[in-house]
């Protein structure tokens, strides 16, 4: 079974947000990659089919698959790259408490995926939020 990892979208508040910067980073022939201090342990089981997934304001809201994770430099240079799948995929809203840097995220605490069509919610993305820290969705 596939290991996935968690993540805060930094600097995107929405996956919109994220949508339309890696579409200028890719414009600018920038891969997917994410960069971070640690290297994942455990990269051989995130890499059979483990994703990564992000956290906007408080919501997992969108999964990548992970394509490749490789660290790079030595000493104080090191550092780990997380190539992802350029595809985007909307999750059933999931809330979750702030961390710093990624997580393990198993599979089974992980959201499904929302069906084709399903990920363009009839309502803005706040007031369902709302909605949801209520407990009225």
């Amino acid at each position: 079974m596939a290991l996935n990892l968690i993540k805060l979208c930094v600097g995107a508040d929405t996956p919109e947000d994220l949508r339309v910067w890696r579409e200028a980073q890719a414009a600018e022939g920038h891969r997917p990659i994410v960069h971070t201090r640690q290297t994942p342990k455990r990269a051989e089981e995130i890499l059979d089919g483990g994703s990564l997934y992000w956290v906007f304001k408080g919501q997992v809201l969108i999964r990548q698959r992970v394509l490749a994770i490789e660290t790079i430099g030595e000493g104080q240079a090191r550092r780990c790259e997380i190539l992802l799948d350029d595809a985007l995929i909307p999750t059933a809203p999931q809330q979750r408490r702030a961390f710093q840097g990624w997580r393990y995220f198993e599979t089974k605490d992980a959201p499904p995926d929302l069906a084709t069509g399903e990920s363009e919610v009839a309502m803005p993305q706040d007031l369902a939020r709302e909605l949801r820290e209520i407990g009225a969705w």
